[in-house]
């Protein structure tokens, strides 16, 4: 060791001891919003006791604990009695805490509440959601360039699925300029070709998880073209953007294995189908083979002239009916003409003449009846045979001439 230098053991201990020499910071009361609150199995309460402007890390131990009306619990606002110190093996500022009062639900976890509901109602978190592809063409990742989340992406991705295209697009998941970094990645992502979108980053505190409570970030991933997969924190973390996801995943990890399918699982599903295909073609053939020899071994394919001979005796028995029908046929036309004939031969006129009727004319050639005939007159009386004149004479007398 170098003169003059001490040792980092040595320094933490003078920032202790000038720490606990302030009075009035070994017995105060402090008010802030509870974040990361952990019971450990010990009995121990550890938590994060925050206000908008800053943070500080606080214990109360088992013994104090036992003073408690109520478990500890994320987003309860507290007043906080007890000393400050710093904690020797991290070198960590912390609270001390031996009494813990509720006041009720803190200003930022009632901020959340109101934003959650407030998109609830909006519908953003009742949307259908969307099935993961079972063969995504690419995957989008959302996620710090250097944290452990990518690498746990890329790993499982490459064991899973060896040659898997994977669009890394890095941004801040922590801190005031998050959320700005986070929806500009998003808008970047969907113009790529990808199938899905993984989006989350490893675990953390409440506040290392609130980029994705923020409103702009939960709108712009509800507006997603493609499926999204968070993968925020760990299991027991839930996040807006979880809400309006359309596949939660509890780690990075986990968020993978759900976008990237096993290659060889695929590969031996297709030789599955492959054979299945095979096996029914196979049969298929089959059955189409034996159809074909039951048509060849029939009489008529057998034996042609059997097809023709039938076909033949067909056109014999057409021929024959036609014949049968044209003969009707032109004996009906006779029979009609015939009656015709006759019809006209009863209208002719000289056949009543054939029978002894006469019909005179005057000379004007009027057709005369009998009670018109009168004496001194010339008429012309016709019979069957021609035709002759005669006068009627004053006594009534007929003359022939």
């Amino acid at each position: 060791m170098n003169d003059g230098a001490i040792s980092v053991h040595e320094l933490v201990q003078g920032i202790r001891k000038l720490v606990e020499s302030v009075p009035q910071w070994q017995k105060l009361w402090v008010q802030g919003e509870l974040s990361g609150v952990k019971h450990h199995s010990s009995g121990h309460w550890y938590f994060t006791l925050k206000d908008e402007l800053a943070q500080i890390r606080g214990v109360m131990f088992r013994r104090d604990a036992q003073s408690l009306s109520k478990p500890l619990a994320d987003g309860m606002s507290v007043l906080v009695y007890g000393r400050v110190g710093v904690f020797e093996r991290d070198g960590q500022t912390q609270l001390y805490a031996s009494i813990i009062q509720d006041i009720g639900a803190g200003a930022q976890f009632q901020r959340l509440e109101a934003l959650k509901r407030k998109l609830y109602e909006e519908g953003l978190f009742s949307r259908p959601k969307r099935a993961v592809p079972a063969l995504p063409k690419a995957i989008g990742v959302i996620t710090s360039g250097s944290g452990a989340a990518r690498y746990d992406i890329e790993t499982v991705t490459a064991r899973r699925f060896p040659g898997m295209p994977l669009k890394l697009f890095p941004v801040l998941v922590q801190g005031e300029g998050a959320p700005r970094a986070i929806v500009e990645a998003l808008e970047l992502a969907y113009k790529e070709d990808i199938s899905v979108l993984i989006i989350g980053r490893g675990g953390g505190s409440k506040e290392d998880l609130m980029a994705f409570n923020d409103e702009r970030v939960v709108r712009t991933v509800a507006r997603s073209p493609v499926p999204v997969i968070s993968a925020v924190g760990h299991e027991i973390d839930t996040t807006l953007v979880d809400l309006v996801a359309d596949f939660r995943a509890p780690t990075p990890s986990a968020a993978a294995e759900v976008a990237v399918p096993e290659k060889a699982r695929l590969k031996a599903w297709l030789d599955q189908l492959d054979q299945r295909l095979l096996a029914a073609v196979t049969r298929r053939l089959q059955w189409e083979r034996t159809r074909l020899q039951g048509w060849t071994a029939h009489g008529i394919l057998a034996d042609g002239t059997r097809l023709v001979s039938s076909r033949r005796e067909l056109l014999d028995r057409l021929d024959e009916r036609m014949d049968r029908a044209w003969e009707r046929m032109i004996h009906s036309w006779h029979l009609r003409l015939e009656k015709l004939d006759a019809s006209l031969k009863a209208m002719n006129p000289t056949a009543v003449l054939v029978r002894g009727y006469t019909y005179v004319l005057d000379e004007d050639g009027q057709s005369v009846l009998r009670e018109d005939v009168r004496q001194g007159h010339r008429y012309e009386v016709h019979w069957y045979n021609g035709g002759c004149w005669m006068r009627s004479e004053t006594s009534g007398k007929e003359e022939n001439t």
